[in-house]
């Protein structure tokens, strides 16, 4: 049976303060409110992964995630963390490839193939982000440019790797526009996902793969998401900043 995830994108927000309130919210509500069918994963910003890692306690139901990591292992690489860096610290996923990295730091499919590595060589658990633009979906263009993705930054991994790794469609219109695909237009997308991983590995691969919806995902909108047989969750960005949103999204399987 597929890991069922909700993961929250903190993206750059918050102070110091605020994220030790938040973390130990979510702490609290998870551990009083909701069932044991989904992992959690807080992806803070690289300042908080170490206190939040503590605040969490070795709480079997949260797990740390980072937002990025660069594809080197060490080096002159100033403001840049590696795979490594994060591991030693208890981060045990790290998002890759978010449209935000891929629109605003020029992130191509072939450096998220080496970062892809990276994180799988330093034990982490990759968290690989495709989707498209307005523009591409008005053009008919969802299935290529999302066949692309995967085959240039995603499916160099061996059989063993990809067991690893879990996959995030985020329709880059629906992310902090309000616009949100229909529970059908997310569906059709995963399943599409399914097939390319299907058609490159093989069906095991493709019913074991976590593959999350990570398009302004909200609590009125995530049970019906959830609901659909490709979706194994979410990846959450601004209702992860808030603790009762985020734990009602946590509540919708």
């Amino acid at each position: 049976m597929r890991k069922k995830i909700v993961a929250g994108n903190w993206k750059m927000n918050k102070t110091f303060d605020e994220a030790q309130a938040l973390v130990s919210e979510v702490v609290n509500m998870v551990q009083d409110e909701v069932n044991n069918q989904a992992e959690v994963v807080l992806c803070p910003p690289f300042p908080f992964l170490s206190s939040v890692g503590k605040a969490l306690g070795g709480n079997s139901k949260i797990h740390l995630g980072a937002q990025n990591c660069h594809q080197k292992e060490s080096g002159a690489y100033t403001g840049e963390v590696s795979a490594a860096m994060l591991k030693s610290v208890g981060v045990e996923y790290v998002i890759l490839g978010h449209s935000e990295r891929r629109q605003y730091f020029n992130e191509d499919n072939q450096l998220l193939e080496a970062k892809v590595k990276a994180a799988l060589q330093a034990g982490l658990i990759p968290i690989f982000c495709i989707g498209e633009s307005l523009e591409q979906r008005e053009q008919d263009l969802t299935f290529e440019v999302i066949e692309t993705q995967l085959k240039e930054g995603l499916f160099h991994v061996t059989n063993e790797e990809f067991a690893r790794v879990v996959i995030a469609y985020e329709p880059i219109w629906a992310i902090g526009t309000g616009k949100t695909a229909t529970s059908q237009q997310a569906q059709e997308v995963h399943a599409f996902i399914r097939e390319q991983i299907a058609r490159h590995y093989d069906a095991a691969a493709a019913a074991n793969t976590t593959i999350l919806y990570g398009g302004s995902a909200n609590p009125g909108n995530a049970r019906e998401l959830f609901s659909q047989p490709d979706i194994d969750g979410g990846l959450i960005g601004g209702a992860s900043l808030k603790s009762r949103d985020f734990t009602d999204i946590v509540k919708s399987f």
